[in-house]
């Protein structure tokens, strides 16, 4: 029967889906696909590298600013020895393992602190071109590898200058935890620095050196992919629509070695924002990697596999009787009204009509035999002219078909491979939870440190007597860096005597006790972070810096690591990753006892802490590190945990089976049932002596033939109806004429 659409479709798309569904089910809550590692493990690599590249690109371009500013600062000031430079220079920023200026007419070396520069790389591609003064990184006759970076003097009444200054590429200095390690790589694979292996020397036994051996030769190995990984685009390397690290980023898995996988995350160092100017860090192609040996996961039980086989044979059992419901109650007594009011259409009006038993159908039947009899056709079936009424119809047997499908979606979805509070959490889990917030902590530290070396810097500039340019330095500082939204020089009694930025939302009250980074504003809506640095020859003068909170909040915003907050030492909030209310407590005791715990001093001093927080059906890790202390902790259902993953995949399963159930059963409803129950309206209308009214059909299935029909049917009822008026009419008008 060549129709389009109908009751089939929809049923046959519900057999198709449900076995569909039953090879996923089978698939998903069964072993296969579990790996080795956890995936929350693999994905905490990859954070971690990430943050070490966050932080050695930081770095890198904090020191090619810091240098370019102070040059600029001299360039706009009176002359200055060499020696004097290099002096302030140090003062200022410890940062730099050497430094030195050069003057370039003669190219005779002014002055020089710290370790030698070596000078035999210097040419006139290094300084001239489009790349000119760019940093470069310089292999030393140790063969370890500094990367230079310039900065020309140019004074007034003497030849220019060229300032130098050397750092090594060294891992950041954060906390990689006991066994953690980690490497900067170069383009090619070439490995610049590591951190965090143990010295031959301080192991106690053969077996730990054979573990260390195996150890440097994974990071080898890991690093070089690691650095074939990372020169790609970010764009291609990134799936669709995911979001996150701006540059490359992912995890690798190396060889095992007594029960231990390598595992390994490794990052590029990109931009913070693509939309930000160039980063010089970024351009120098280097790959942070972070490898972690972690304990083999067990692979699951042949009983795994069992159970997602009998799940899937229950659907299978479930599906298709619902596929058999809808076949006997729906489909089947539709397609018998089809074939009989095409034949009455025809004129076959011999046998009666087969009527269905009940709902519509039955309806439907009753009047088609009705309409039979007035066709003239046999009225010798006393059923034929029976009225039938049904409350529910075609929607009773759609009632069922969901009843049987949720038999299955709610148990699997609610019920099955539900999880509490017993589930195990990977230590390595709670320890990079503590060691990415001390990594984080320490973001906070460089950048108030960095903030108040700032203000050092400028405050050796300006002119107490002179306010204008005063303004003009505050000015161009405050461009310069974002992180203030307001800079204000203070005289001994408070009054400012110069501004730039914003209005001035709390003082500062000078004295010695006082530390140079604080918090105020308690009782506004944002707390206040001020930084400060007095005047060198005018000690009764202070320069202050106001730091915008969403420039700390933008430091703590880190995937994997939940929600991150500042507190102070009474545990209010001063910032975090998501929104606050200045000065709130934490949302729970725990934590706040934690933050207390990691401020008690231990041997030299205190150190972090991070905790599994088990309250009711749910488990939370935490960490804190101490100061100014961070805390952050994250729901442990957000892991990438084989039994939270197996919940995921239940309830996933179960909202498949919900919406197979909404779309198969729905597009039943809509082309079948509803449009059944208008049919069955209007055939009985026309059985009842409506024949006024035109039945249109809207759809080319089988209630649209049957509709078909019916229009024909009402049309020889008409024409019947008109033929027996006329032959009444007949014998009056010959009566008439004689």
């Amino acid at each position: 029967m060549p129709l389009l659409g109908g009751v089939r479709p929809p049923i046959a798309l519900l057999c198709v889906l449900v076995l569909a569904l039953a090879g996923l089910t089978a698939q998903v809550l069964g072993p296969a696909g579990e790996q080795a590692v956890p995936q929350a493990v693999l994905s905490s690599q990859q954070h971690f590298a990430e943050d070490g590249a966050i932080a050695l690109r930081a770095s890198i371009d904090e020191r090619v600013t810091d240098l370019n500013r102070t040059a600029a600062a001299l360039n706009a000031g009176p002359p200055v020895k060499p020696e004097r430079v290099l002096s302030d220079l140090g003062k200022t920023y410890q940062k730099w393992t050497g430094t030195t200026v050069l003057d370039l007419e003669s190219g005779k070396v002014l002055a020089a602190r710290g370790e030698t520069i070596p000078l035999g790389w210097l040419d006139k591609d290094v300084l001239t071109g489009d790349t000119a003064l760019k940093p470069r990184m310089v292999r030393l006759e140790t063969g370890d590898v500094r990367l230079m970076t310039m900065a020309v003097l140019d004074f007034d009444d003497r030849p220019q200058q060229l300032l130098l200054a050397s750092n090594s590429l060294s891992v950041p200095a954060i906390n990689l935890g006991q066994f953690r390690s980690m490497a900067v790589v170069a383009t090619g694979g070439e490995i610049l620095a590591t951190a965090g292996f143990e010295q031959s020397e301080s192991l106690n036994s053969d077996q730990e050196r054979k573990e260390l051996g195996f150890l440097q030769k994974q990071m080898s190995g890991l690093s070089a992919r690691a650095a074939r990984e990372s020169e790609q685009d970010p764009v291609s390397a990134r799936e669709p629509g995911s979001h996150g690290y701006p540059g490359v980023s992912g995890t690798l898995v190396g060889a095992s070695y007594n029960g231990r996988v390598a595992t390994a995350g490794y990052a590029s160092l990109s931009s913070s924002d693509p939309e930000e100017k160039k980063s010089v860090g970024a351009g120098l192609g280097l790959t942070v990697v972070a490898m972690l040996p972690v304990v083999q996961q067990q692979a699951a039980g042949p009983d795994r596999e069992l159970y997602g086989l009998l799940a899937a044979g229950a659907l299978v059992v479930l599906g298709l009787l619902a596929a058999a419901v809808l076949w006997a109650t729906v489909q089947r007594p539709l397609l018998r009204l089809f074939l009989e009011s095409r034949r009455l259409a025809r004129g076959d009006l011999t046998r009666p009509v087969d009527v269905p038993r009940w709902g519509e159908a039955a309806r439907i039947g009753s009047a088609l035999e009705r309409l039979r009899a007035q066709l003239g056709g046999p009225a010798d079936d006393p059923g034929g002219r029976q009225r039938v009424k049904g409350r529910f119809g075609v929607r009773g047997p759609l009632a069922l078909t969901a009843v049987l499908l949720l038999l299955w979606c709610l148990p699997v979805g609610l019920l099955l491979n539900r999880t509490d509070d017993s589930v195990s959490i990977p230590a390595s889990m709670v320890a990079d939870q503590r060691d990415r917030t001390d990594l984080v902590a320490d973001r906070v530290r460089r950048a108030l440190n960095e903030a108040q070396a700032d203000l050092v810097s400028t405050s050796r500039l300006i002119d107490p007597a002179d306010a204008d340019a005063g303004t003009a330095l505050l000015d161009e500082t405050l461009r310069e860096h974002t992180r203030y939204q307001a800079l204000y020089l203070l005289d001994e009694n408070g009054e400012i005597v110069a501004r730039a930025g914003k209005e001035p939302r709390a003082g500062f009250a000078d004295g010695d006790d006082l530390p140079l980074v604080r918090v105020a504003g308690k009782g506004g809506k944002k707390p206040v972070v001020q930084a400060a640095a007095p005047l060198p020859d005018h000690k009764d003068m202070t320069l202050v810096g106001e730091v915008r909170v969403e420039f700390l909040n933008s430091l703590l915003k880190r995937p994997g690591l939940g929600e991150v907050r500042v507190v102070d030492a009474k545990t209010e909030t001063i910032a975090a990753s998501d929104g606050f209310l200045a000065f709130e407590k934490l949302p729970r005791d725990a934590l706040t006892d934690l933050v207390r715990a990691g401020s008690v001093h231990v041997g030299a001093g205190p150190v972090e802490n991070g905790l599994l927080i088990r309250e009711g059906r749910g488990t939370t890790v935490a960490a804190a590190d101490v100061g100014w202390t961070v805390v952050s902790w994250q729901n442990a259902k957000d892991f990438q945990i084989t039994p939270y993953e197996r919940e995921d995949r239940s309830v996933l399963a179960g909202l498949l089976g919900l919406a197979l159930i909404v779309v198969c059963l729905g597009w039943v409803y809509l082309v079948v049932a509803r449009p059944m129950r208008a049919l069955a309206a209007s055939v009985e209308k026309l059985a009842d002596g409506d024949l006024k009214s035109v039945h249109y059909p809207r759809y080319q299935d089988e209630v649209g033939a049957v509709v078909r029909s019916l229009e024909l049917l009402r049309q020889q009822l008409q024409a019947r109806k008109q033929t027996q008026a006329r032959r009444l009419a007949e014998p009056e008008a010959g009566v008439r004429g004689r």
